[in-house]
């Protein structure tokens, strides 16, 4: 067959999870920028969002089966070579959204590469003030370490006291916009180094 005829193989995945219930919001604004910056270093995104993420019922670890939005996101993290969590900052720490996709990858434990094993993990936390993003930004470090992945070195905390998006995929902080970009670059960059099958 001839190179002409041949399919080039798709590109990895890079899957971004957040944002919160009730529209777009500053964390959902955010995380897309950073999956943009994935896509010119060419990578395929999918993005779950807030919506997506409302539609997950609360995670029970005794369920004999799972709805199709469920089976999605499972089957997306599975796909991926690399995610990036963004959360609000809600009373402290990450918000309960997230906490229970995240709570969902627990269907993945008996896979040969469980969670987010080996897999770069970029952090986004959002806050109307600054000790939250600090707080949330940890308990996400914490949360990936337990899951296995690999969190990139820097990670995103962001003031939406001072920082405010738009609908075009910026901010009035050129800054944060920047700071948002090298997340989705360090992940895109650490991807090829993650282990897609045993682990060893």
């Amino acid at each position: 067959m001839s190179d002409s005829l041949t399919a080039p193989p798709p590109a990895p995945l890079i899957v971004g999870i957040g944002g919160t219930i009730g529209g777009t919001s500053s964390t959902e604004r955010a995380l897309r920028i950073a999956l943009d910056a994935v896509e010119r270093e060419g990578f395929a995104t999918r993005m779950f969002g807030g919506a997506d993420m409302a539609r997950l019922p609360l995670y029970d670890p005794r369920a004999t089966s799972r709805t199709e939005d469920e089976r999605a996101f499972v089957t997306a993290v599975r796909a991926a070579s690399g995610v990036i969590i963004a959360s609000p900052g809600y009373h402290g720490s990450i918000s309960g959204v997230v906490k229970n996709a995240l709570d969902l990858l627990e269907e993945t434990a008996k896979d040969e590469r469980a969670y987010l094993a080996d897999m770069p993990v970029g952090l986004i936390a959002t806050a109307y003030g600054w000790q939250a993003t600090g707080s949330t930004i940890a308990a996400l470090r914490s949360i990936v370490h337990a899951l296995r992945g690999w969190p990139t070195p820097f990670a995103a905390a962001i003031n939406t006291q001072l920082t405010k998006f738009d609908g075009e995929g910026s901010a009035n902080d050129p800054a944060v916009v920047e700071q948002l970009c090298l997340i989705g670059r360090q992940v895109a960059r650490f991807a090829p180094l993650a282990q897609h099958g045993p682990a060893r």
